[in-house]
């Protein structure tokens, strides 16, 4: 719904993202913002933007598999320890640049997303659910069987920096040009997916697979893609994840990072995008005050110890979780949406 007096003329016009001038001048201060962001932030606000730039890409992608698809998927972290060790091991074992090494690693996880998603094609609901789990203890599985010599075992994989030509991307700042513009590509091609065919054949799934068989879909086939489209995006995630931090564990990739995720797309709205943006800037925004916060706490409240203050993080996810899933089930975008609507039809409210 546009703003009253505002009409176009071409499909063009009538099927674009940013559809007025207003909207293009905020999205070009917006990106200008983002843009100068490390110039004027501190070198800790920084890391965490990087770190929020990667896990929107994780997120978007588990918004096209559950949200837009309807494939509940609890093993996105598993996928996204997947392209971070393809990447780590393409540079530690082949000496692959990272430029080559990223892409490599969404490529795995996106393989071993189609391997799960064949097994979306026959269940569905609990037992899909179920399967994704299982998805995240054979990630840790595998990576500590398999020879050290391979993918480092317990000892995980230490990464050199990201370099570019003579540049060398090692400090918070240098990487945040990379991971803004890597996560820009993502999520541009995500609005893509989403309003192509195929965007609309994951909807038709999720809303009734059925009858969208009936209508002609291969609904196997669709479902397979999806979780092939959210794996690549984990895996990429992964991957960028591997160069900011350097080094790679199994431990970084739990099922209570995965559940996070899960929380995130909640938080934001199923279904949309720009919700998945929403919901992991809001939830990672409380995950970095509790983290700066809870020594704090502990100091001045020796009655609390930094076990129960950290362990909170967990509690508040699930009440998060059950506060959204009883009050505002299709998240905060649902509710921006009727306020925009309501703004948009004045003076006109009938």
């Amino acid at each position: 719904m546009d703003p009253s007096g505002i009409f176009f003329t071409r499909y063009e016009q009538d099927s674009s993202l940013v559809r007025t001038r207003a909207q293009w001048t905020a999205l070009g201060l917006f990106v200008l913002a983002l843009v100068l962001f490390p110039w004027f932030a501190s070198p800790r606000l920084v890391a965490v933007a990087n770190l929020m730039l990667v896990t929107a890409i994780v997120v978007v992608g588990l918004q096209i598999t559950t949200g837009y698809a309807g494939q509940i998927n609890l093993g996105q972290a598993a996928f996204m320890g997947v392209g971070a060790y393809g990447a780590a091991a393409m540079e530690v074992r082949l000496g692959l640049p990272f430029w080559a090494a990223v892409p490599i690693g969404g490529i795995l996880a996106a393989l071993v997303g189609w391997a799960f998603g064949l097994t979306a094609a026959r269940i569905k609901g609990f037992y899909l659910a179920l399967t994704t789990i299982a998805a995240q203890f054979l990630f840790v599985f595998v990576v500590l069987n398999l020879p050290s010599s391979w993918l480092g075992g317990v000892n995980g994989f230490s990464l050199q920096p990201a370099a570019v030509g003579p540049l060398v991307l090692d400090s918070d700042r240098k990487l945040y040009a990379l991971f803004l513009l890597g996560a820009a590509v993502m999520i541009f091609g995500a609005f893509g997916i989403v309003r192509s065919r195929h965007g609309r054949s994951f909807v038709a799934v999720r809303d009734d697979d059925v009858a969208a068989a009936m209508m002609g879909i291969d609904v196997p086939a669709t479902k397979a893609r999806a979780f092939i489209v959210g794996a690549f995006y984990a895996g990429i995630g992964g991957a960028l994840w591997a160069y900011q931090i350097r080094f790679v564990s199994v431990d970084q990739f739990t099922l209570f990072h995965s559940i996070w995720f899960i929380a995130m797309m909640i938080v934001g709205g199923m279904g949309s995008i720009v919700g998945a943006l929403v919901g992991t800037l809001l939830i990672r925004a409380v995950q970095e005050t509790i983290t700066t916060v809870g020594p704090d706490l502990v100091e001045r409240v020796p009655a609390l110890s930094s076990d129960f203050v950290f362990a909170s993080m967990n509690v508040f996810l699930g009440a998060i979780i059950v506060a959204f899933l009883l009050l505002e089930p299709k998240g905060l975008m649902h509710r921006w949406n009727i306020a925009k609507a309501s703004y948009r039809l004045w003076p006109f409210p009938h």
